[in-house]
């Protein structure tokens, strides 16, 4: 009793000391109502006074009360004890007044307890330990695992907002983080250096330690939780195949699965590139990464096929870089033999040695190259005519290598021999043809008709390609064959190379012309030797002798030329201010028959050069004008003395630069214009000045002045730009 009395004293000490007592944020009428109170807080704490008039003389509080909630007869609403949010979050009541009977005078109506969070609870993780694995070159930033906490605490509020961090990885390589957390997931994942850098074989597992805090990890006095996460790293399965094998011209129904690619992950979306633009591309891939062949395949069209796979995500981004298909075409044998020509013609020289060899004959296969497929071999099946005898011929089987195997072949027996050769591979035959012809054996050499051809005398200026000589020489072997053909060469007299000889296929005789000019200051007299040979090698033991050779005696007679200038213009170049009788420049010629050559002038219209007739040196001989000509053109005139006065001619270029030896003038003739203004009305005239120098040696700025000092008083001049000027 005395307890009871106790607590209301104080309860009465608290409601008068807070104010209860007056109506208003504290007390009130009777009716529905919601309170918030921070969970933890002390208990016996007034929440309200409740008010109502008589005949009510007390309250009854029924409802999720929890025995935690009270209400006095005078209304005053407290809890005994701290709420707990965790347990009730909303206590929902129902008060009602009563009369001294117990009888409901006034309600009842709701009232509504929302209990508000503190952070009174530590974040946990669901587990102690998590395990999870990874492969190698997985994409950056997509999760392969999740670690979860909870916090009992209000998710609402900051109090229940969790956020995750990667504390410790071990091992961690030049302070490198390979794996990532989502801070508000939970999520993991690699990094963009973990996605590069991983690599079972050097490190198969990795430990992570994670922390979790509340109030979202911005409060010193946030509450914390860890976990450890152990990953194993597994080797990424994004692998280009090995190389594939596809046997050419298949006949199995297509498409035909020849390889398979994968992701490390589910989801991900293949396609192929054609890097060889082929059309039709012969392969496809489906969405589980199985590329097959669509249509059979030629290696003799095409022997190989490189072409990429790609993986991407649902948003067609790449999860990483394409990779290489090798696809090699397997050969099989599909092509016969084929012969590289209708008939091979081969050559023999009659007495030709047994066993020498004629030729080789080759055929072609277009399977593939060092394969059983392609390797051929040959057999010879016949020969036309069988004269003196069959049999005169044998092939090598692999080597193809024609050659005698009984006799010597003599012409008069047969001058051709057509060969018939089966060619063939493990499945095919071809059959080819060989024309082997008998020809005369070069054991004749060629004769000249006449050892000496005397001698020609010609002047130096005979024209290039004349036929100055004709010479013969004769050969007994067969006609119109490499031993009976003729060719000339001459192998003395003419080192310069003035002269040639051209034979003539028909009769084999050698026409002497000229080459290149004639010169007889050079060499007057020359003794050509002629040598007359074959285009084939004589057969051992004839050489060739003197019989083959000729002589011939070149004499050149002179012939009076002009004088020669070494150059076409000659160009010198000279100040217009150079003084008189200054030396400009200088020219040259030689007469080819080394007569003194004199100097002079042609087209000297202004008279401004002379000429040193014996040196060529080239004087000023009047003042120079750039303003009048600034290139100066004449004529120099080579003339030889003591001859027939022969000459020729050169041009001299005479370039003046410019000094400034000219004054400022007027641009045009004012002298006609004039203009008459009353006082009150000024007027005004534009001067343009030029300068005939150069625009390098004009000054920068004209200056301008009017010349009589009585017109000053009335005008006045004034620049517009460097070369105009206004008066007024």
């Amino acid at each position: 009793m005395v307890s009871a009395q106790l607590h209301f004293l104080c309860l009465l000490t608290l409601y008068l000391t807070c104010g209860y007592g007056e109506e208003g944020k504290f007390s009130g009428p009777l009716k529905p109502m919601t309170f918030s109170i921070f969970e933890g807080q002390e208990p016996s704490q007034v929440i309200f006074q409740f008010k109502t008039n008589p005949p009510a003389v007390t309250f009854e509080l029924t409802g999720e009360t929890d025995g935690i909630f009270k209400i006095e007869k005078d209304g005053l609403l407290y809890h005994t004890r701290a709420l707990d949010r965790e347990t009730r979050a909303v206590h929902h009541l129902q008060l009602a007044a009563l009369d001294s009977h117990g009888a409901i005078v006034d309600g009842p109506v709701p009232i509504t307890i929302e209990v508000k969070d503190i952070n009174d609870n530590r974040p946990t993780f669901l587990q102690s330990k998590y395990e999870g694995s990874v492969r190698q070159n997985s994409r950056p930033g997509k999760p392969f695992m999740y670690v979860n906490a909870t916090d009992l605490d209000d998710p609402a509020t900051p109090n229940g907002q969790l956020f995750y961090q990667i504390v410790i990885q071990l091992p961690q390589i030049n302070d490198v983080m390979y794996f990532q957390i989502d801070s508000k997931t939970g999520a993991i994942s690699l990094t963009p250096e973990g996605s590069q850098e991983l690599d079972p074989v050097k490190n198969p597992s990795y430990n992570l330690v994670v922390s979790v805090k509340d109030m979202g990890g911005q409060s010193e006095n946030s509450f914390s939780d860890t976990t450890y996460v152990d990953i194993s790293i597994r080797e990424n399965i994004w692998k280009a195949p090995e190389p594939v094998e596809i046997r050419e011209n298949s006949t199995d129904p297509h498409p035909i699965k020849i390889t398979q690619v994968q992701w490390n992950d589910p989801g991900a979306q293949y396609s192929l590139v054609n890097k060889e633009k082929l059309s039709p591309f012969p392969f496809s891939i489906d969405q589980e990464g199985n590329i097959y062949v669509t249509q059979a395949l030629d290696r003799e069209e095409k022997n190989s096929h490189v072409f990429f796979a790609t993986a991407k995500d649902e948003n067609g981004k790449p999860l990483a870089y394409p990779l290489e298909i090798y696809v090699k075409v397997i050969d099989i044998n599909d092509n016969p033999p084929t012969c590289l020509s209708p008939v091979t013609v081969f050559e023999v020289q009659e007495n030709e040695p047994l066993g020498n060899s004629i030729g080789i004959f080759e055929a072609h296969d277009m399977d593939e190259a060092n394969n059983i497929n392609s390797i051929l071999k040959y057999k010879l099946v016949d020969q036309t005519p069988k004269v003196p005898s069959d049999g005169l011929f044998l092939i090598g089987e692999y080597e193809g290598k024609v050659q005698l195997s009984k006799q010597s072949l003599k012409k008069q027996d047969s001058p051709q021999y057509n060969l018939s050769i089966e060619v063939s591979d493990v499945d095919f035959k071809t059959l080819c043809y060989i024309q082997v012809n008998v020809i005369d054996i070069n054991d004749q050499i060629p004769i000249f008709e006449t050892s000496n051809y005397g001698s020609k005398t010609l002047s130096e200026d005979t024209a290039i390609g004349s036929t100055i000589l004709i010479i013969q020489a004769t050969d007994a072997d067969e006609p119109f064959t490499g031993s009976s053909k003729i060719l000339y060469k001459i192998v003395q007299g003419d080192t310069e190379g003035r002269l040639e000889v051209v034979t003539d296929p028909t009769t084999n005789a050698g026409y002497v012309k000229i080459k290149k000019p004639l010169d007889f200051e050079t060499q007057p007299v020359s003794s050509i030797v002629f040598q007359a040979e074959n285009p084939e090698p004589l057969v051992k033991g004839i050489e060739y002798n003197a019989s083959s050779f000729a002589s011939f005696e070149l004499i050149v007679t002179d012939v009076n030329e002009v004088p020669v200038f070494p150059q076409r213009i000659f160009q010198a170049n000279v100040s217009e201010d150079a003084a008189v009788g200054s030396r400009v420049g200088n020219v040259t010629a030689r007469d080819p028959e080394g007569l003194t050559v004199s100097y002079s002038l042609k087209g000297n219209m202004r008279g401004w050069l002379k000429i040193d007739s014996v040196t060529g040196e080239i004087f000023s001989a009047a003042p120079l004008d750039r303003e009048t000509e600034s290139v100066y053109r004449v004529q120099v005139v080579a003339t030889e003395v003591g001859g027939s006065s022969l000459s020729s001619t050169a041009d001299f270029h005479l370039v003046l630069t410019d000094v400034n030896d000219n004054p400022p003038r007027l641009a045009k003739d004012y002298t006609g214009l004039f203009f008459c203004h009353p006082l009150s009305a000024p007027g005004s005239l534009i001067f343009e000045v030029t300068d005939d120098d150069q625009q390098s040696l004009r000054r920068p700025k004209f200056t301008f002045a009017l010349g009589r000092e009585g017109l000053q008083s009335d005008w006045e001049v004034s620049k517009i730009n460097g070369e105009l000027s206004n008066v007024q």
